[in-house]
């Protein structure tokens, strides 16, 4: 008898022991996915992982170590009882196929608060495969792709040190967030892939994209309808399209933008610099308060571009102008050099004209065998002080 007591004391304190310890692991807040089971496909073991987290009361961090792994779709969801992050220091590879999505995204993050996306690792959406398979230079209702990262209804957040790769449509999309920053993030695609813009960013507030580097095959950021407070520094951008507002005015009921800035960035080998576009004859708009201030421009073929007459692959009628309104927009100390001789063209809406327009030392060259550099304008006034390399408007 007095063995058997011993024997069981010895057990309950071994799981005492096995609890105590559990609950210290909790206690810190760190739930590993490799601790739910995670082998080569990941989506369960970090669905459940990220469960927990969510509903611990304490500030708590989901971990997915270094290693390569699988990801299937997935949605990462709120509202969480505290702080939540979620640490990728691998290298999570999506399904080559994209009929193995539905709906618009890889990954999910939604509905969180206080939401932190942090380490080395890199979202590869593999999708060399699916560039060839887009319709949607062709087709303006073609089938959407899916994206590498959706980010909607997210506040107070942070997103730093991570890698987006090859995503088959957008790399990230921004919906609906407040007060949300990308730092130290870098985007990666070949100029040839198709619809990959690095971030775009629509009816958000307070959203600042500083010190990373995108390089994608569409815009580096785009910034779509009800945009406001985007602060935009320290980005190196190319290959791409350069940092566009826009496109606006294709749909109805757009919301305005307002507070844009773009400041301290590189742009190198891109179709376009600093620009910012409209559908012409659709939908009215409203976009004010932009400004794009010590931008470095190299070998880039339109360096200063407002196009209010945007029609990609002749999917729209230019028999009517643009019905947005573009004001308080300047362009100063934008210098380096362009592919093409026009250097700025402001090419406004005829029934809705530019106001309040400022191009301050514009310094940038053109070498190349068409003639030296110059300006256009049309239906705008631009208030023009400083250096002016390119003469014309």
């Amino acid at each position: 008898m007095g063995l058997k007591v011993v024997s069981s004391a010895i057990i309950s304190l071994s799981l005492f022991l096995l609890l105590a310890s559990t609950a210290k692991a909790q206690s810190k807040g760190v739930f590993d996915v490799t601790k739910y089971g995670a082998d080569k496909d990941i989506t369960e073991a970090l669905t459940n992982a990220w469960k927990d987290a969510c509903a611990s009361t304490n500030p708590s961090k989901v971990l997915i170590p270094s290693g390569t792994y699988s990801l299937r779709k997935l949605t990462l969801a709120g509202p969480c009882k505290a702080a939540i992050e979620l640490q990728v220091e691998g290298m999570l590879k999506a399904p080559v196929d994209p009929n193995q999505f539905s709906g618009g995204h890889w990954v999910n993050f939604e509905h969180v608060d206080k939401f932190t996306l942090s380490g080395s690792g890199t979202f590869d959406g593999q999708g060399k495969a699916a560039w060839s398979k887009s319709t949607c230079q062709k087709d303006k209702d073609c089938d959407s792709l899916p994206m590498n990262l959706r980010f909607d209804f997210i506040t107070n957040a942070l997103v730093r040190d991570i890698t987006t790769r090859d995503s088959k449509n957008f790399h990230v999309n921004v919906l609906g967030c407040k007060n949300l920053t990308f730092q130290h993030f870098t985007v990666s695609a070949p100029g040839e892939s198709v619809n990959t813009d690095g971030i775009h960013v629509g009816r958000s507030n307070g959203i600042y994209i500083i010190d990373s580097k995108i390089g994608t095959g569409d815009d580096c950021i785009s910034v779509g309808d009800g945009t406001e407070e985007l602060h935009i520094t320290g980005v190196t951008c190319g290959p791409g399209h350069g940092i566009s507002v826009g496109s606006l005015g294709k749909y109805p009921n757009e919301e305005p933008v307002s507070g844009i800035y773009v400041k301290n960035c590189t742009i190198s080998d891109t179709t376009n610099g600093v620009r910012i576009k409209s559908w012409p004859a659709l939908y009215g708009g409203v976009a004010s308060n932009m400004h794009f201030e010590d931008i470095v421009m190299n070998n880039v073929q339109n360096p200063v571009i407002i196009d209010q007459v945007y029609c990609p692959w002749n999917q729209c009628s230019l028999k009517a102008p643009s019905k947005v309104k573009i004001s308080g927009v300047s362009f100063k100390n934008i210098r380096g050099t362009s592919a093409t001789p026009v250097v700025v063209q402001i090419a406004c809406s005829s029934g809705f004209p530019c106001e309040k327009v400022e191009l301050a030392d514009i310094k940038v060259a053109y070498s190349g065998p068409d003639g030296p550099a110059k300006s256009q304008c049309s239906n705008v006034k631009p208030i023009i002080s400083g250096i002016m390399s390119a003469p014309g408007c």
